[in-house]
């Protein structure tokens, strides 16, 4: 197992455990099954475990596991904080505490605010007295690190990184999303400041390996060097410096082996030239079916309307890689779970975004489709739901 450091010269896994998918039989996770693939993990190297509040079953899931093997001080624990569900200051330390609870330890190594949005939601926890409790947390052991987790556009990511003194992120990046959500941009942003990047969704949930369309599975079988399409994810990343540790929601012994293979084997830098051109044939091959040629370079941006350009247009292009209900879930958090919407429903057709497309897009007219396309009654009822128990 290969590692990298975080922010205090302390060794992580580049592989990390991602623990929001351990197989489930009747709604209920198979501890067993659970415990076997922990374990076979652990015993392969692997010291970084990730889970949240909002998991149903996976924090207390860890804990039992590791409680069990005796094994709490030999790894790190990754947990989140669900920062929309809290309305006063009191309910920060309550989840605190039940998360420990579940866990079966009385201290966790890296914290994250879970699903950061925006300057006004910390604004929100600055409030509520965050920035106190999380010194009185760290200073007494119960917090070793503090971060947050993303999803949105690298300018915001950028801003979020500025306005406390993080020890880590982590953020959604694959070599489908090099420039849209944080991005590229934003992994580089973060490493210039000296703060770890942890990786998720580094195979789009399993959409850079299943249901890949024809094209992009012949740009593969074609290539000389033979590797599997999660191979070739997963390398792209650790290729990376920035990058300190990508999550994989490992649910079988088999995919652990293989997992473990990998970050085993990788060193940074080991992309040749036509590596890369690859997987920009494979990005070409998926974005074939898109509906949208946008790029996501933000040239169209600031809107006056505060909509995210390029957030829609990639969230209504994934409805055409990786089906509907993704495209649903990263537009409604990507626009909805903030304080000021940004969804393509606030555009009032100024066309000053078109007038700095490089792409000549039709932005007004492509945002009316990506509204019909997404903005659906379960979308305007989860918006409601957001702007009524503030939700951000």
């Amino acid at each position: 197992m290969n590692y990298r450091c975080d922010k205090y010269g302390n060794k992580i896994s580049i592989l990390g455990y991602g623990c929001m998918r351990f197989t489930q039989n009747a709604g209920k996770i198979d501890i067993n099954k659970a415990e076997k693939e922990i374990m076979e993990a652990y015993n392969s190297g692997v010291n970084y475990y990730d889970t949240a509040y909002v998991y149903p079953g996976s924090e207390e899931a860890l804990g039992k596991i590791l409680e069990k093997n005796q094994i709490r001080d030999k790894v790190n624990i990754a947990t989140k904080l669900p920062h929309y569900l809290i309305k006063k200051s009191d309910s920060i330390e309550k989840y605190f505490l039940e998360q420990l609870k579940r866990l079966r330890t009385n201290y966790v190594d890296y914290y994250l605010m879970h699903m950061l949005t925006d300057i006004k939601t910390w604004d929100k926890l600055k409030s509520l007295g965050i920035i106190e409790w999380i010194k009185e947390k760290k200073e007494s052991g119960a917090i070793r690190q503090i971060g947050f987790s993303y999803h949105g556009n690298s300018e915001m990511f950028c801003e979020l990184i500025d306005v406390y003194d993080w020890d880590f992120c982590q953020i959604q990046y694959n070599y489908m999303d090099e420039n849209t959500q944080a991005g590229r941009k934003g992994l580089q942003y973060a490493e210039s400041k000296n703060i770890p990047v942890i990786i998720m969704e580094p195979l789009r949930g399993g959409r850079l390996v299943n249901n890949l369309p024809k094209e992009a599975l012949k740009v593969f079988e074609e290539y000389e060097v033979k590797r599997s399409p999660a191979e070739w994810a997963f390398r792209w990343l650790w290729n990376q410096p920035e990058v300190t540790t990508v999550l994989s929601g490992m649910n079988s012994i088999e995919m652990i082996k293989e997992n473990v293979r990998i970050a085993s084997e990788v060193q940074v830098n080991e992309f040749k030239e036509k590596d890369q051109e690859l997987l920009k044939n494979v990005s070409k091959a998926i974005n074939s079916k898109m509906k949208v040629g946008c790029t996501g370079c933000r040239y169209c941006m600031p809107c006056p309307q505060n909509v995210d350009i390029p957030g829609t247009f990639a969230a209504y292009n994934r409805k055409y890689s990786d089906g509907k209900m993704t495209a649903l879930k990263e537009y409604f958090m990507c626009t909805a779970m903030r304080k000021n919407s940004s969804s393509a429903s606030n555009c009032i057709e100024c066309g000053k975004c078109e007038k700095h497309c490089p792409q000549h897009i039709e932005i007004r007219k492509e945002l009316k489709k990506a509204k019909k396309n997404l903005e659906t009654p379960l979308y305007k009822i989860g918006r409601q739901i957001v702007k009524i128990f503030k939700i951000y």
